[in-house]
């Protein structure tokens, strides 16, 4: 069963390419007809599909694309061109802590987010101790999120969002944040919903990691795949590059 589909999606950025040192001049120029707009081509004629319980990752190096990607299949950034279908409940992780408040407590930002989330905030309220428990903020669910270091909001973000298990999972250089036992526990996470059957669509640098768990390597380029396999073909090859 396909659960992701892409049929050659592209995205362009509009870039204001004015050279001005304040918002002043820039209204100014905007007034006179003086923005200088550049088109920036970030994805070209992407084709994908993505199966179910698929644990696909993404290789390239920084402008390449990745994280454009993951943002038009959440639901983020609406594609400028090509068709794309998705299929079943979704997790993004590609900002910790994107779609918290720092005014809320750690106890309303769970909920919050589980809303956005489209989960059952009566299940959620349930498990509010658990969740915080699990990121290590239990002292801290009824302070402002703003007390909270960035290390305690990517922990409270991930165990929100992998909490309940999602039908597809994006995680975008996650493996990365945190400190070795953060990372350690968000491995072992993964792990444990890649075996009950989720959707991953992974990002990442770390290639021991990707050549553990991925089921299939695309490898971007400019904003276009240049290679889609198995792990091993796929990294060999994004190494010797």
């Amino acid at each position: 069963m396909v659960v992701i589909k892409l049929e050659n999606i592209g995205f362009t950025y509009r870039v204001i390419k004015n050279r001005t040192g304040s918002l002043k001049e820039l209204f100014k120029d905007s007034l006179k007809g003086r923005i200088h707009l550049v088109d920036f081509v970030a994805l070209k004629s992407i084709n994908l599909e993505i199966q179910k319980g698929e644990v696909v990752a993404i290789l390239g190096g920084n402008g390449a694309g990745k994280s454009t990607l993951l943002k038009i299949i959440a639901g983020v950034l609406p594609p400028t061109t090509g068709k794309f279908e998705r299929t079943g409940s979704i997790a993004p992780m590609i900002e910790l802590g994107a779609g918290f408040h720092p005014e809320m407590t750690g106890r309303e930002n769970v909920m919050f987010y589980s809303a956005l989330l489209g989960r059952d905030l009566g299940r959620v309220k349930n498990r509010i101790n658990e969740i915080g428990e699990w990121a290590g903020v239990t002292d801290h669910m009824d302070y402002p999120l703003r007390t909270f270091s960035s290390g305690m909001i990517a922990r409270l973000a991930f165990s929100t969002a992998t909490d309940e298990p999602p039908e597809i999972l994006l995680v975008d250089e996650v493996l990365s944040v945190g400190d070795s036992q953060f990372q350690e526990k968000s491995r072992e996470r993964i792990h444990e919903l890649i075996e009950k059957g989720v959707s991953v669509l992974l990002v990442s640098h770390d290639l021991q990691t990707i050549a553990r768990v991925a089921d299939r390597v695309i490898w971007l380029d400019q904003g276009a795949i240049k290679l889609v396999g198995n792990p091993s073909t796929v990294i060999k090859a994004y190494e010797a590059s």
